[in-house]
């Protein structure tokens, strides 16, 4: 069988040394589908960091006009090319074709990619700061260097390495990307990057600044991560593997921005189940099931207080859990992981009330629930507190508000936590919230924490080990951009050396932080230095 070729060094051709192939997986049935697509060895991975490297600088240096121009012509490439890219993703991840894949995650998509071209044209991202005072101007810039990114399993489109938001945002930043696609959905994955290609090479931009591996051993990944010439990491997977591309990272000063595990904690307070149970009920059945439960933000811990609207809430939700069909997993890797986290949990004392067991044909689980006391977790919180990425989650029973606490206070960082109280006000979120809020990244209020809105104002990410660094996002331009940027100072330097948005004149009504205030008009040159 024939291996499909690597976009590397502005081309399209064979991997040099690679031994291995594989094909994906139709996960509903197991079996394998489509063409070929090659592991990559060394001289690839070096390749690429080469060649990225090589138009590092060039990109840097392009205009905002060009970036933004890749960016919307890359995004209309997208929704004109919907029709086979969700007949691809669907293949590849058995994900629903209209409801899911059409309907939602292709047009977020697309609008990531435009909402970075809008941050580029506006300037929005860099940031200007300028102290007239003190002669100093400040901004965010490129980091010269290449960016290397690892798409996930759970969003084939949205989050792809070749189109997702940490590869809008490195883009939009003018670094050039290697990504690497995610085994799950190579088709896919070869599909955007053709699209991208082609949207690159008609903006002007250097043809390598995109370039695309398929697969490549975990030992290669490691080294490539840790290699000093890259600029940043963006990754969205496994704790594990997450941990193991930072600790290479750290070793070479390299910023890695990792997106990694979370139960995102759900606290239903007592005068929200008295008023609405059943409907929370449903409300969490859907957020737990929607895509088989394989969302980051899927509700894997949801407190209930022991009282009679605890117990019919439970008693509501197992008879929704019980009468779901089994959910379809992505891949075996993910079916095992989740076996073993349902086992583990079993093991340190959560009962299974329903669930817990695959199904075939393919990759299903059962929809699954345990349960706790606050009791037994809060003797054992850390590990009561695994990742089960799937359509499963751990109920845990407290006896009053001060348990509830307790338990808020042992969690771990967290991407979402989520409160529901009852409508009349009856239910005093205030102590919980503000247990909670550091311990999360987005504290939400009366809504299951499944949908991550496309927003400047979204926080996706959180405390660790959600996330390996608190104070950004991968999902809402502009904050995502500036993790691929670097923080430049001028001290005294003449205006015809500075970057456009820190000049004296602003033709564009960039808005500049000036002596502490926001701007948008011309400065007076009050200094001439020499250059």
């Amino acid at each position: 069988m024939d291996v499909q070729p690597l976009l590397i060094a502005g081309e399209w051709r064979a991997a040099r040394e690679s031994a291995e192939s594989f094909r994906a997986i139709d996960p509903s049935s197991g079996e394998a589908i489509g063409p070929a697509f090659p592991v990559s060895g060394e001289s690839d991975l070096q390749a690429a960091l080469t060649s990225a490297c090589a138009v590092a600088d060039e990109l840097a240096g392009a205009p905002p006009s060009g970036i933004a121009d890749f960016l919307d012509g890359y995004a209309q490439a997208i929704d004109d090319d919907a029709t086979t890219l969700v007949a691809l993703a669907h293949a590849e991840t058995a994900l629903p074709a209209d409801t899911r894949l059409a309907k939602v995650e292709l047009p977020r998509t697309s609008r990531q990619l435009r909402l970075a071209a809008r941050a580029v044209r506006s300037f929005a991202w860099t940031q200007p700061v300028i102290d007239t005072a003190a002669g100093l101007r400040a901004h965010y810039a490129p980091l010269h260097r290449p960016v290397l990114i690892f798409g996930p399993n759970n969003f084939p489109l949205a989050f792809n390495a070749v189109a997702g938001s940490d590869f809008a945002s490195a883009i939009a930043a003018r670094n050039p990307v290697i990504a690497k696609a995610h085994p799950s959905h190579p088709a896919t994955s070869e599909r955007l990057a053709e699209l991208a290609h082609r949207a690159l090479l008609r903006a002007g931009l250097p043809a390598a600044s995109v370039q695309m591996l398929y697969h490549f051993d975990q030992c290669l990944g490691r080294r490539l991560a840790g290699d000093a010439r890259l600029g940043a990491i963006g990754f969205t997977g496994s704790r594990k593997g997450g941990l193991a591309l930072k600790a290479a990272a750290d070793q070479a000063g390299i910023p890695a921005y990792m997106e990694m595990s979370s139960i995102n904690p759900v606290f239903l307070l007592p005068g929200a189940l008295a008023e609405r149970g059943a409907a929370l009920a449903q409300e969490f059945f859907a957020s737990c099931t929607t895509g088989s439960g394989q969302f980051c933000t899927n509700p894997g811990l949801v407190v209930v207080p022991e009282d009679a609207a605890g117990d019919a809430f439970v008693s509501t939700a197992l008879a929704l859990f019980h009468a779901a069909p089994p959910g379809v997993l992505f891949s075996r890797g993910v079916l095992e992981q989740l076996d073993q986290a349902v086992g583990a949990l079993r093991d340190w004392g959560a009962t299974c009330l329903v669930g817990g067991a695959s199904a075939g044909p393919g990759y299903r689980y059962r929809p699954t629930l345990l349960q706790i006391s606050a009791r037994s977790f809060l003797k054992h919180p850390a590990e009561f507190q695994r990742e089960a990425f799937g359509p499963a989650s751990l109920l845990v029973r407290t006896r009053d508000a001060d348990e509830m606490l307790a338990l808020a206070a042992s969690l771990e960082g967290n991407l979402t936590g989520t409160l529901y109280g009852a409508t009349d006000g009856s239910d005093d979120m205030a102590p919980l919230a503000r247990v909670l809020r550091p311990r999360v990244g987005r504290l939400i209020a009366n809504r299951m924490p499944t949908g991550v809105a496309v927003s400047a104002a979204m926080n996706h990410g959180g405390p660790y080990p959600s996330t390996s660094h608190p104070g950004f996002t991968a999902v809402g331009m502009p904050a995502a951009i500036r993790r691929f940027a670097a923080l430049h100072c001028y001290d005294n330097v003449a205006d015809a050396l500075l970057p456009p948005e820190l000049r004296d004149r602003n033709p564009g009504g960039v808005a500049r932080q000036v002596d502490g205030c926001w701007r948008n008009d011309d400065l007076e040159p009050e200094r001439s230095p020499a250059p």
